[in-house]
């Protein structure tokens, strides 16, 4: 396997492995020391997971919540970006194998987060849609308009029922957002756009197999949340698991059959994996095991950032939750015991949890209060509009926000064609 072109330097060489919310925190903290900074990721950008929803909804561009690396590191000489897959870390010989080639490095950050967990279906991984990605965004939003506009065109009843009902499986915030996305699309754009449809045909179903909506939430978040989806027409379903699907058909444990072609599939996530570390690195769940300084079990120079590591607090046995304030305070602990060569303890300061349901509807849990409604709400676009990277991003969401919300309407509903046999 070729070693990847990468110059030499008196620098130590800190090789960070993923660049969602952890990596690229640490990589921007890095780079303005002595350090030779190798950041390498599948994609050449970052992406605001937060807001993918958005994106598979036609509320944002792709663009708006990506960011390119190379210019984010515009004029950081000590900077090296390697657009490839960790598949191997050899630790003997301080090395990692990709799929562009061999690696070495001084020190590994293992930040490459996590993936959608189908908990073994086949079927449902064959079938459901997951939103993890960009490409996984356009690709749901493709077929939300394709299925309108093939309703349109059928006389079938229960045909048609297929291509307008969507079951959404997961409570937490992303089926929660989504679900809430859907229901303001069927009340404000659908009459306007097909006005062939009855609305009143289209269902949404929000699946979950818990007692409580948002289940990391308060009480009265995920009480407020289930409130809010009612009343926007949601079907919730609570305390029932979608156990299989064929593309046409969605079975319930219950026995309920939902005739529907879109199944959102946002129930858990689960560790990316690769090769190369001791098997007792690893928790039952497959994520790497941490001490308080952000190494990985049985070694002194690989660390473990994020949704892929499992961290917990002093007397608490569970890790931190997969989170994005997570990854980015532990990045920014491991940043400063790299560059002043000191360990320090990492502390989560828990700044609180929220989720959008929809327009003016919103729910925040902070460490000593809890509310929701229209200031919930503006609180959650001015937290999530500050976090975008780049001013000419948040300048962008900024202005789609405002015509939605001024309009009642979308302008992005396009249905993007990337197979080359298709234009």
């Amino acid at each position: 396997m070729p070693v990847i072109n990468i110059p030499e330097t008196n620098f130590p060489r800190i090789v960070i492995v993923g660049a969602g919310f952890a990596g690229i925190t640490l990589a921007r903290k890095l780079v303005k020391y002595d350090f030779q900074v190798v950041l390498i990721d599948k994609n050449n950008y970052h992406q605001f997971q937060p807001l993918l929803y958005q994106v598979a909804m036609a509320g944002l561009e792709p663009s708006s919540i990506s960011f390119p690396l190379r210019k984010i590191f515009q004029g950081d000489k000590n900077m090296h970006i390697r657009i490839g897959s960790l598949l191997k870390v050899v630790p003997e010989n301080n090395m990692i194998e990709t799929d562009l080639g061999i690696c070495y490095y001084d020190h590994l950050v293992i930040a490459i987060g996590a993936k959608t967990n189908f908990h073994g279906n086949k079927d449902i991984e064959l079938n459901a849609f997951s939103l993890k990605s960009v490409s996984e965004s356009i690709y749901l939003r493709n077929h939300i308009i394709k299925d309108y506009e093939n309703a349109v065109v059928t006389r079938d009843y229960d045909t048609r029922q297929g291509y307008i009902d969507t079951v959404i499986v997961g409570g937490g915030p992303t089926g929660v957002e989504m679900a809430g996305a859907l229901a303001e699309m069927k009340k404000y754009i659908l009459p306007k756009d097909y006005h062939e449809l009855d609305e009143k045909e289209v269902d949404i179903y929000l699946v979950h197999g818990g007692n409580q909506l948002l289940p990391g939430m308060s009480d009265k978040s995920g009480k407020a949340a289930e409130e809010y989806l009612v009343k926007m027409g949601v079907h919730v379903l609570k305390g029932r698991r979608v156990v299989g699907t064929d593309g046409e058909n969605v079975s319930i444990n219950d026995g309920t059959v939902i005739k529907a072609r879109k199944v959102i599939w946002a129930a858990g996530i689960t560790s990316n994996t690769f090769e190369g570390l001791n098997p007792e690195c690893l928790d039952k769940s497959g994520r790497i095991l941490v001490n308080e300084y952000h190494r990985v079990k049985s070694y002194q120079n690989i660390y473990a950032l994020g949704d892929i590591c499992a961290m917990a607090s002093p007397g608490v046995s569970t890790p931190h939750a997969q989170v994005a304030q997570v990854a980015i305070q532990q990045a920014k602990n491991l940043a400063s015991m790299l560059i002043k060569k000191k360990d320090k303890a990492f502390v989560y300061l828990d700044k609180g949890s929220m989720a959008t349901i929809g327009r003016n509807k919103a729910v925040v849990d902070l460490p000593f209060i809890h509310f929701h409604g229209f200031f919930a709400w503006f609180v959650w676009l001015l937290v999530h509009l500050a976090s975008i990277l780049g001013a000419k991003n948040k300048i962008f969401i900024l202005i789609n926000w405002l015509w939605n919300y001024l309009t009642f309407d979308q302008s992005l509903r396009l249905i993007l064609k990337a197979d080359r046999k298709e234009i």
